[in-house]
């Protein structure tokens, strides 16, 4: 039993024979006690006065012959229990290289059905679950160096053959090194769709805002007076400053575009998109300056309409006065109307340089091609005839 070759064929196998080992071991000591007490009651005999039933060489010789048999299978079984256990690291590290192997296929597979998602939501989530697997990886490979270490020292003792060792380790080494550049690779591809579909998602917001404020600034609303036109141009002008802090944006997006992967960034769709973006904005912008002008003349027209209303007020009520004046008789009298006159004259005046500043408007609202031109002549008219 102690002298046999076999060693095991798996890891299983070991271990039963060094279950068994165990035991022969456990009878050797059993043994042992009886054979030491055998051979103290055989040395008596070697000792004896007078008669002697045998030689005590004879005995001397027996009992060194059997305590030579005994240590000599003491050192056979110690021999056998250091044979057995290099036999289970051996295959303790089969076994642990064939649970890497395993494991690597399977991550292989994983990766290689693994898509880059479809859309921002599925690329995060498939991100948060690869930054697992690169945790596992991690933790693999710190098991993967130990078994590697033990692998190393098997061949140090060089109680096995090297060949199968060195293969198995050279051939999980290049796995794990496939493994690893399949892994970065596939990280690279989730950044990249993550880059694109994140400049996609920026893009679309982009859009949705652009829209949302030609809506804004295309509106046909001026106001109908001189306060709610000023409310609205001071709300227009906010939102052309919104506008012009989105013209950096805007103008990024090609630099951003040329930053993605070569497959996502020659796609015809994104660089169309890009496209359409900066039309809007160029769109958007211009309607913006058109609609601050309306909003400007708006506001001019209600401000003339308000100073020929005022001029008209002023010229109805003078108008009233001339009409029931009536030349007084007394002196002192005809010096008040005359004091009135003069006050007149003064008023006359200032209310001219106010009638000039309304034909002055009515000119460059005009000459600027304002749609109210008519209705703003007409009423220049009216009320330069009534001055």
């Amino acid at each position: 039993l102690l002298v046999s070759k076999d060693l095991g064929k798996h890891l299983l196998e070991v271990e039963d024979l060094l279950q068994k080992h165990g035991l022969l071991e456990a009878d050797i000591s059993a043994q042992t006690e009886r054979v030491q007490a055998l051979n103290a009651a055989a040395l008596k005999f070697s000792e004896l006065e007078g008669y002697q039933p045998c030689d005590p060489q004879i005995i001397c010789n027996r009992v060194n012959h059997v305590q030579t048999c005994l240590e000599e299978l003491e050192e056979l079984a110690a021999k056998r229990r250091k044979e057995l256990e290099d036999s289970r690291q051996l295959w303790t590290f089969f076994q642990e290289m064939e649970e890497a192997e395993a494991w690597i296929r399977e991550k292989e597979k994983i990766l290689a059905a693994k898509s880059c998602g479809r859309d921002l939501s599925s690329v995060l989530t498939l991100t948060n679950k690869h930054k697992t697997m690169l945790g596992e990886l991690g933790n693999r490979r710190a098991l993967l160096h130990q078994t590697m270490k033990k692998g190393e020292k098997i061949l140090a003792k060089k109680s096995f053959s090297s060949v199968g060792i060195q293969e198995k380790m050279r051939e999980v080494c290049l796995r794990w090194k496939k493994l690893e550049e399949i892994t970065g690779l596939h990280q690279q591809r989730l950044e990249d769709a993550l880059n694109f579909f994140q400049f996609s998602a920026e893009t679309d917001d982009l859009v949705a805002w652009l829209q949302d404020i030609y809506r804004i600034v295309s509106s046909d609303d001026f106001g109908h007076d001189d306060y709610s036109s000023q409310a609205l141009l001071r709300k227009h002008r906010a939102v052309v400053d919104e506008v012009e802090k989105h013209r950096a944006a805007v103008l990024a997006l090609r630099k951003q575009l040329a930053l993605l992967a070569p497959d996502h960034r020659q796609g015809v769709d994104i660089q169309i998109r890009v496209v359409e973006v900066e039309q809007l904005y160029g769109e958007v912008a211009e309607v913006a300056v058109l609609r601050t002008q309306w909003l400007q003349d708006a506001l001019a027209v209600y401000r003339m309409f308000s100073e020929v209303h005022a001029c008209e007020v002023w010229v109805d009520e003078k108008e009233q006065w001339l009409e029931k004046m009536e030349v007084p008789e007394e002196l002192d009298e005809v010096e008040v109307v005359q004091h009135r006159f003069e006050s007149l004259d003064q008023e006359m005046n200032s209310v001219m340089g106010r009638i000039l500043d309304v034909n002055q408007v009515v000119q460059q609202l005009v000459d600027g091609g304002h749609p109210s031109s008519d209705e703003v002549r007409s009423c220049q008219d009216h009320l330069n005839s009534r001055y």
